[in-house]
C-alpha cells in the first residue's frame, strides 16, 4: 500500500507526502531527516490509502498543486488540522 499524508505541526503549518511506510516516514520528518519540514515537530492528521503507487504520487501531485483539492481536503478535515487537538 502507498499513503498520501497531511502533517500539521505545532505552528498550524501543514505539509502533504506519500510514502510506502506511514510510520517510518512520520517518524523520518520528526527526527529532521527532511529537509522540508525540519525543525518542527509533526502530527498525523490525515491519509488516504492507494493500492497503486502512481495513484498516490498523482493524488500527493494533485494536492499540492491544485489549489481546489487542497480547499475541499482541508474543509473534510478542519477539526482536525488544529494541532494539539483531538476531537
Amino acid at each position: 500500500m502507498y499513503y498520501v499524508y497531511v502533517l500539521v505541526n505545532e505552528k498550524g503549518q501543514s505539509y502533504t507526502g506519500y510514502t510506502a511506510n506511514l510510520k517510518k516516514r512520520l517518524r523520518a520528518h520528526n527526527q529532521g531527516k527532511s529537509v522540508a519540514t525540519r525543525g518542527c515537530k509533526w502530527e498525523l492528521v490525515s491519509y488516504e490509502a492507494y493500492k497503486a503507487e502512481k495513484d498516490a504520487r498523482l493524488r500527493e501531485h494533485q494536492l499540492k498543486k491544485s489549489g481546489q483539492a487542497r480547499r475541499w481536503l482541508r474543509e473534510r478535515i478542519a477539526n482536525s488540522l488544529s494541532p494539539g487537538k483531538e476531537s
